[in-house]
């Protein structure tokens, strides 16, 4: 068996990954809260932990592995959407849950295993609570509920912190009723407009962090292997979650291993409204502020040109050259039509190559595995099956050929039927210039295409063009 090594957040060290039950491997991770459109950022995890899982079940197999990844559809956010635009909280987390998946099926994200809403779950929440309380760990305090942070000797460990270094660091809410300026809210009054239920606190709500506690838990039980997330929920959410789990449950250890992509930038700044660099996953897809569209496969290469623990710089070079390399192989793979009805099922897959594998293996070093799985599709030979078939392996593996969000294979059934009857015309006109023996015009035409993106292929049948993933069709202009 394939042994896969992952950095441990916990440890700060890679450790050979040792599941509690091989036959039930077990994962959690924290997902988005619904209130709006997801931007690049908030894709950057679903990406990566969609790797580990593709890579969990080639290991141990589809049957024994779950995957988990909420939807926070209870929160402050989200009963501000609803009082700006009128419209029910309702509606806008189920229309913002249906945009999420269809955004991240567009980057050949599959779908975990479970997709809890936190709403499905509140009185497990209440249960949770009420027996923090009982043990000591939580107090109740003018209608809210708190978890005593010092009543847990270890909080602070994953984010390596003392309580003291985070008072004084933290931006942490002023309330006369806490013991601790560090406490957190479990539970909260609900007033007005505000969602709710019934609790032996009061009306109220749960607060955000220990929604993940009491669904891992329900879904995946007191100790499971994997937890994961962007790391910038390390702190304060990670934390919380740690302090409230291993208090509910003592006996327990909560997640055996804590992995955190880091964050992503644009163009070598952190992405945000007022340096207007900042888009959504569907900004790219449809095209943005004059862009054209960026297939999600595309999204999905460049993500994974830079290991997961590194920061990400996205950047227009990089799709570009994205886009050159998956246009060319899924140009190669419809020479090969067997390819298709083996994407559709047939015989057996090869086992992924050794080098692709081992990559992934060795904590998600996706950068190391593009580049051999660039190598490997350099040397494929796309006329003998076998090697096609490898390829495709491979790609599986890596989450492409998922037959969502692919690059076009041509751009010419996306350029205008006026663009291209001028296109012809300019073949026409080319050719008569050769035909006069006017060199020189039929060399500024040819060139002048090129420049576009348009090249003339010249054979025994006669000129055709082959418009390339690059195509401008107002660089025609200068032909005019």
């Amino acid at each position: 068996m394939v042994e896969i090594k992952l950095h441990n957040t916990k440890t700060r060290k890679k450790e050979l990954f040792t599941p509690i039950d091989a036959n039930d491997v077990r994962m959690y991770v924290c997902g988005p809260t619904v209130y709006d459109r997801a931007h690049l950022g908030n894709a950057r995890p679903v990406v990566v932990f969609d790797v580990l899982n593709r890579l969990l079940r080639h290991v141990y197999g589809d049957e024994h592995v779950t995957y988990v990844r909420n939807f926070t559809d209870v929160d402050d956010k989200i009963n501000a959407r609803a009082a700006e635009t009128g419209r029910s909280i309702g509606e806008i987390t189920d229309e913002t849950i249906q945009w999420f998946l269809e955004d991240m099926a567009a980057l050949g994200a599959k779908e975990p295993d479970q997709m809890p809403r936190a709403t499905e779950f509140i009185p497990q929440m209440v249960a949770m609570i009420e027996g923090l309380i009982a043990s000591g760990h939580a107090y109740v305090a003018e209608g809210h509920v708190l978890f005593a942070v010092e009543s847990y000797q270890e909080y602070g460990a994953l984010s390596g912190r003392s309580i003291k270094d985070m008072i004084a660091g933290a931006r942490v809410e002023v309330a006369p009723y806490k013991r601790n300026p560090m406490d957190f809210v479990l539970w909260k009054p609900s007033t007005g407009d505000q969602p709710g239920w019934e609790s032996p606190w009061g009306y109220g709500r749960p607060g955000w962090h220990i929604e993940c506690s009491a669904m891992s838990y329900e879904l995946l039980g007191a100790s499971f292997d994997i937890h994961g997330g962007g790391n910038d929920l390390m702190f304060p959410h990670h934390e919380n979650e740690i302090a409230q789990s291993c208090c509910a449950h003592p006996k327990a250890e909560f997640a055996r291993y804590w992995l955190h992509n880091e964050m992503l930038q644009v163009e070598g700044k952190k992405m945000s409204k007022s340096l207007g660099n900042f888009f959504t996953v569907r900004d790219l897809l449809e095209g943005h502020d004059g862009q054209p569209p960026v297939a999600g496969e595309v999204i999905r290469f460049v993500f994974l040109s830079t290991h997961y623990r590194k920061p990400m710089d996205w950047t227009n070079k990089k799709a570009e050259s994205a886009k050159r390399f998956l246009k060319n192989l899924y140009d190669d793979i419809e020479d090969f039509p067997e390819l298709h009805r083996q994407r559709k099922l047939a015989t057996p897959l090869p086992q992924p190559s050794k080098e692709v594998l081992e990559a992934l293996a060795d904590d998600l070093n996706t950068h190391l595995a593009l580049s051999e799985f660039r190598k490997i599709v350099k040397a494929t030979d796309f006329s003998k099956r076998p090697q096609a078939l490898q390829v495709l392996a491979d790609g599986l593996l890596l989450g492409f050929f998922s037959g969502k969000g692919k690059p076009k294979k041509t751009v010419a059934t996306l350029i205008s039927k006026d663009a291209k009857e001028y296109i012809e015309y300019l073949i026409v006109e080319r050719n008569n210039a050769r035909s006069n023996k006017d060199f020189g015009r039929a060399d500024q035409i040819r060139d002048l295409l090129a420049v576009a993106d348009v090249h003339i292929i010249d054979g025994p049948d006669g000129s055709s063009p082959k418009i390339g993933p690059d195509f401008d069709p107002s660089k025609l202009e200068a032909l005019k």
